[in-house]
């Protein structure tokens, strides 16, 4: 399978960057409540396509759509039953080379890989009901284990702690706009129209 390097608008060619730690990245800029919502706009164009498309305002929304469908990886995004995150790629970023490194000989401090191949390599860790797999997919399993279904007080108690030491740090609900930040998303959407 060939990997996306470029999108094109209106016949120009932006050149993506497509390293994994630069996808990350912008899941990280995306996520930062502390980053104005144009600002935030403007450093995922900037950090996935260059000043090249920094510089080309009129395109921006169109390379904010096609930035999205880059960082799922040409797949559409479903969450329908609104579930809680089971993986933060910065937060878990030492359990994933540790994974790859076990499962693949794979050395992400050495490696630039692009981001399709680095999620199919994720989708491809171990993973196993007998206990043999990767230690991310372990501490995934942990996190999404149901705690009710443990009988015994003992081991639900010991579980418990131990999901407890595996937690995601982040506040992963979503977040309520300030009427004053609606009012700047609506400024912003009035420059395309």
């Amino acid at each position: 399978m060939a990997y996306p390097k470029y999108v094109k608008v209106d016949n120009i060619k932006y050149p993506i960057n497509t390293d994994y730690r630069v996808a990350i990245e912008c899941n990280r800029i995306a996520e930062d409540e502390n980053i104005g919502d144009f600002e935030r706009v403007l450093a995922l164009i900037y950090t996935l396509f260059g000043e090249k498309a920094l510089n080309t305002p009129e395109h921006y929304e169109k390379l904010l759509e096609l930035a999205k469908k880059y960082l799922l990886c040409g797949k559409e995004y479903k969450n329908e039953n609104n579930e809680k995150p089971d993986m933060d790629f910065i937060e878990d970023m030492p359990y994933i080379k540790a994974s790859f490194k076990s499962d693949f000989n794979i050395n992400l401090n050495d490696e630039k890989m692009h981001w399709w191949e680095f999620n199919e390599y994720l989708d491809g860790l171990s993973n196993s009901e007998l206990g043999n797999c990767c230690v991310l997919n372990r501490v995934r399993e942990l996190r999404n284990l149901d705690l009710s279904k443990i009988k015994d007080a003992k081991e639900r108690d010991r579980l418990s702690k131990a999901k407890e030491r595996v937690a995601l740090h982040k506040n992963n609900t979503k977040r309520e706009f300030t009427k004053e930040e609606i009012k700047n998303m609506e400024e912003y959407h009035k420059i395309f129209d």
